[in-house]
């Protein structure tokens, strides 16, 4: 067992796995009902829950935070630029946008959480908006006030460059906590290199060779069996750390790889027969990589394993539409994190994010 932080909070690692072709993923497949009223449920929980500089902190705050909300608010297909969660992803982005180092990049919220983690999922959820949300009026409209900044494509290719330097100043060709850290983890490595691939998805220019080493390191931390290692070395790591390597590899293309083979099927055989094997410590983060890297490894596996999360998260899910409840199994994050996390792992159902696409 690994402990270590994220957003300054800690959080118990462990181990998982998945591999094959599943059916045709078919687009126009209706939402199960259950789905959509959990999910439209935990968007009023994180609207009415925003503050009004367009952030969410109720005890964890941020650009990942915020860009967590921003996901799950983009995820269900609704029009960002008219439908009905217009107003809260514009003041959102804003506020993301803001807190950006102008000089490096970095995504950061200058209030002592700040870490390679924040900014990973910042630059995912700004990979997620950018070419979906018109951000021609985002500084004009009259909500943003006096603030004033960068277009999301700008702010985007920043925190792209901040990322890609830390790696080359990176032994490992990866993430720690610090853009300067020395060190690497799969982890946090995780959270920053799905933030590269969204980027190279919305078409920004990002360095093959940053992208290369990653994988390298990735492949480095595979075990024999297909599990993949948190630190140091490979194996015996978390069932988060070998779906974040199976979830990574698959939408870097690189399904061919032996170890990608191993890991899936490690991670598809976790799964089977016990849908919500291996959700120990912080289920909710363990599900979010969960559910996208059995998606991408076999369908029908995850499917299965769909099925047992959907019926699960219905128990948990508080009045409010919060999946806070989740911090009394196992530790949680928070009401914005735990519920953009479970509303997240539940939004593969509706295939609709870029980075939910096979």
């Amino acid at each position: 067992m690994v402990r270590h932080t994220i957003f300054g909070m800690a959080l118990v690692m462990a181990a998982v796995t998945a591999r094959g072709q599943g059916p045709v993923v078919r687009y126009g497949d209706p939402v199960p009902r259950d789905v959509r009223e959990m999910y439209d449920a935990g968007l009023r929980y994180l609207i009415k829950t925003q503050d009004d500089s367009g952030a969410w902190k109720d005890g964890q705050a941020g650009p990942g935070v915020t860009g967590m909300a921003v996901m799950a608010l983009l995820a269900s297909g609704e029009d960002p630029n008219h439908g009905p969660y217009r107003v809260p992803i514009r003041k959102a982005l804003r506020n993301m946008i803001v807190s950006q180092n102008a000089e490096t990049g970095f995504l950061g919220s200058g209030q002592g959480h700040d870490s390679m983690y924040q900014h990973g999922f910042g630059m995912l959820a700004l990979s997620e908006a950018y070419g979906t949300v018109d951000d021609r009026t985002l500084w004009t409209e009259a909500a943003a006030g006096n603030q004033k900044g960068r277009p999301i494509g700008q702010a985007l290719e920043l925190a792209v460059r901040c990322a890609v330097t830390s790696a080359k100043n990176n032994p490992h060709g990866a993430w720690r906590y610090s853009p300067d850290a020395k060190d690497a983890d799969t982890s946090v490595s995780g959270a920053v290199m799905m933030g590269l691939l969204g980027a190279r998805n919305a078409g920004i220019e990002v360095p093959d060779e940053a992208i290369d080493k990653a994988i390298k390191y990735y492949a480095s931390m595979t075990g024999p069996n297909g599990q993949l290692g948190y630190s140091g070395g490979p194996g015996g790591g978390s069932d988060a750390v070998t779906s974040i390597g199976v979830l990574v590899l698959a939408i870097a293309r690189q399904k061919a790889l032996p170890q990608y083979i191993k890991a899936s099927s490690y991670l598809k055989g976790r799964s089977l027969g016990n849908e919500q094997a291996g959700a120990e410590g912080y289920p909710t983060y363990t599900r979010y990589y969960r559910a996208q890297a059995l998606f991408q490894a076999d369908v029908a596996v995850w499917e299965k394993w769909n099925a047992g999360l959907v019926k699960e998260m219905k128990s948990m899910q508080a009045k409010d539409g919060s999946f806070a409840g989740f911090a009394g199994r196992g530790g949680g994050f928070g009401g914005t994190v735990d519920t953009s996390l479970a509303l997240l792992s539940l939004a593969v159902n509706y295939k609709f994010l870029p980075v939910y696409e096979r």
